[in-house]
């Protein structure tokens, strides 16, 4: 590292779970960041702001005035812009020394995957079940590790998937969960997916640095109206056809 970075990183150089190496592993990182919405934005500001060298943010839609709400990536003057080229911008403003490639929308698991393999981590902060069954997936078929929230009103769900290991998404929700409430249909309050993707972030940094303990096979929840905070163990489904190794492999799905 130049004089340059050891002084833009050095609060977290400090911590004893990332000093130099940590630092390093950072920079020579990569994460897929689906989504750019409210989870989306921080988890890519505070992935810029870490150090992790390449990002690379899908996203299909464009930034709506309803958005600048919670989606803090995206500013007023750029109405109307895809939300994954904003989000580029606030990234790179904030750390130009990083990469940072926008991608259209991801919705499809064999392309999700195709990309999920040139990355270490990836992070779901997509706001429907259909991609976030196509993301866990394509994580587990590539094995990647894959950070996954939700929000909705004054709640908050986290958990992180290991590579290729279980439990996994489809453990926690099965097949019957496809009721997609969206914020313009239940609201949500602003800050909250701030929270969310401030927890992504940090579970994608332990991931790539091995600092503490990612949540594998335990799941976050968050009331934020009450301030009230759970983790729950989450047991792996033996049947589940993503993760179990049987269904897996009579699916077809290689690991690579």
């Amino acid at each position: 590292m130049n004089d340059e970075q050891l002084l833009r990183y050095s609060r977290q150089i400090l911590l004893p779970h990332i000093d130099l190496a940590g630092q390093q592993r950072l920079l020579a990182s990569s994460a897929l960041i689906v989504g750019a919405g409210g989870l989306g934005s921080p988890a890519a500001l505070y992935l810029a702001g870490a150090g992790v060298g390449h990002l690379y943010i899908a996203d299909g839609d464009t930034v709506e005035l309803g958005n600048l709400q919670r989606q803090i990536a995206h500013t007023t003057e750029r109405l109307g812009q895809p939300k994954a080229r904003s989000a580029q911008i606030a990234a790179q403003q904030l750390n130009p020394t990083i990469a940072v490639t926008p991608l259209p929308a991801l919705t499809e698991t064999a392309t999700i995957a195709e990309h999920a393999r040139t990355v270490d981590v990836v992070l779901d902060c997509s706001d429907n079940f259909a991609t976030r069954f196509a993301v866990n997936e394509a994580c587990i078929a590539s094995r990647r590790p894959l950070v996954s929230a939700a929000v909705l009103r004054w709640e908050l769900q986290l958990t992180t998937i290991p590579a290729g290991g279980s439990p996994c998404y489809r453990c926690l929700f099965g097949a019957g969960a496809r009721s997609d409430e969206s914020c313009s249909d239940s609201g949500i309050i602003a800050p909250l997916p701030g929270v969310g993707g401030s927890l992504q972030a940090i579970e994608a940094i332990k991931v790539l640095t091995g600092a503490g303990a990612p949540l594998y096979g335990r799941l976050l929840t968050m009331d934020v109206l009450q301030l009230s905070v759970r983790t729950i163990r989450l047991p792996a489904d033996p049947e589940c056809p993503v993760c179990a190794s049987e269904p897996r492999a009579r699916a077809g799905i290689v690991s690579g």
